[in-house]
């Protein structure tokens, strides 16, 4: 097994308690750094809603079977037995009470009971088929290693600090597998323009919003960071968007604006704009709204404003369109979109169908989920999935 994470950890212990002799190398110093930086410390380690419509790949059904093999009420099954107390926090996503940790210790304690394996600061050097095909053999840092299967759960390469690198694809495609093109996904936007003045100044600010790019949307928080642009709303609708595209962001996602700005016209003419908007969106970002959009406005009650104006002014509330200069880039994201095409990969197994014995599982696959424990539901059920075929 290679890459010691959330699906090779599972993996391992499946394939244990099936009696298989398992070791689990990795090159890091400590094992589960995205399972321990996750959910803001608290591991967000599955959704409730989770199912085959919350992923993203270019063979779009492949990820049925396992999700249907293994559900997310299997693993909270699992993290109930383990005494693991969680919490909902929004929208089915299910949370540590106390912290990640729980979740790495759950997983090594499986492991353990499993008689696995594991093998840390391992650099695997070459990896080679046996003579006639009969399983492979690993040249490492820790000394060689022969495998009747051998298990790929590397990841991607989002976060390089914590291990994120290019070995599961290298190795993939050494073996003749195709790649989907790699992205970073969901991932904060940057900006070049001076709307990255804007968010220097809101930095911090959270709201909640819907945004759309790429034909789709979420209604989510999004937060103002001195870079740009981020929170759950802005990381889900990243994994859509493509250089050079706009992202619309409606700001009263519950309001028509326009109705209601003319009826307030109406209804209260000697009310100043920024008035009425400081009892629906933050005072801070309203200030920062007049200066953009109405400044010559600012002490005019609505009453004094033509409609054709206010209608305007209206307009962009609901669809605020911005352009980003990019994203933050593997640096941040938190996966990795594309990746090793599944059409090549059993979806019932997670083995090769180039290479006898080999798998891949978790990550490195061209399966991307939504933010909220998804990409951790996929670790899981395919993780499963190979554990129980290898």
């Amino acid at each position: 097994m290679i890459g010691a994470g959330a699906a090779g950890l599972f993996c391992a212990a499946q394939a244990g308690k099936r009696g298989r002799s398992v070791a689990v190398l990795d090159h890091a110093k400590r094992i589960g750094g995205k399972i321990l930086m996750s959910g803001g410390g608290r591991c967000n380690f599955t959704n409730m809603y989770a199912s085959h419509e919350n992923f993203l790949s270019d063979n779009k059904h492949f990820c049925k079977s396992a999700l249907s093999r293994y559900t997310q009420w299997d693993f909270i099954e699992l993290v109930n037995k383990h005494g693991i107390a969680y919490h909902e926090k929004t929208l089915g996503q299910l949370f540590c009470d106390h912290r990640s940790q729980d979740i790495l210790d759950m997983l090594l304690a499986e492991s353990d009971a499993a008689s696995v394996q594991l093998k840390t600061r391992c650099e695997i050097r070459e990896v080679t088929c046996e003579e006639a095909n009969q399983g492979f053999r690993l040249q490492t840092s820790l000394g060689e290693f022969h495998a009747n299967a051998l298990v790929v759960a590397s990841g991607g390469l989002s976060v390089p600090t914590l291990g994120g690198s290019d070995f599961g694809y290298r190795l993939a495609q050494q073996f003749g597998h195709s790649l989907v093109p790699l992205r970073p996904a969901l991932v904060p936007f940057t900006f070049s323009d001076g709307f990255k003045l804007l968010t220097e100044k809101l930095s911090g600010l959270s709201v909640s919003v819907r945004v759309t790019a790429g034909g789709k949307s979420f209604r989510e928080h999004l937060l103002f960071t001195h870079r740009g642009l981020s929170g759950p709303a802005v990381l889900q609708v990243s994994s859509y968007w493509r250089e050079g595209q706009e992202v619309h962001i409606d700001l009263l996602p519950d309001t028509d604006v326009a109705t209601w700005l003319m009826a307030m016209k109406s209804q209260q003419p000697r009310t100043l704009l920024r008035t009425l908007l400081v009892r629906e969106l933050p005072r801070k970002l309203v200030q920062e709204l007049q200066a953009l959009w109405w400044s010559e406005r600012a002490e005019t009650p609505l009453a004094e404003w033509p409609d054709k104006q206010l209608l305007a002014v209206a307009k962009q509330l609901n669809g605020w369109q911005l352009k980003p200069s990019g994203t933050e880039g593997y640096r941040t994201a938190e996966v990795t979109l594309g990746g090793v095409d599944t059409r090549e990969v059993s979806s019932k197994t997670m083995e090769s169908q180039l290479q006898p014995g080999l798998y891949f599982i978790g990550e490195v696959l061209d399966i991307t989920g939504h933010l909220g424990g998804f990409n951790f539901q996929w670790a899981w059920a395919s993780g499963v999935a190979a554990g129980q075929s290898v």
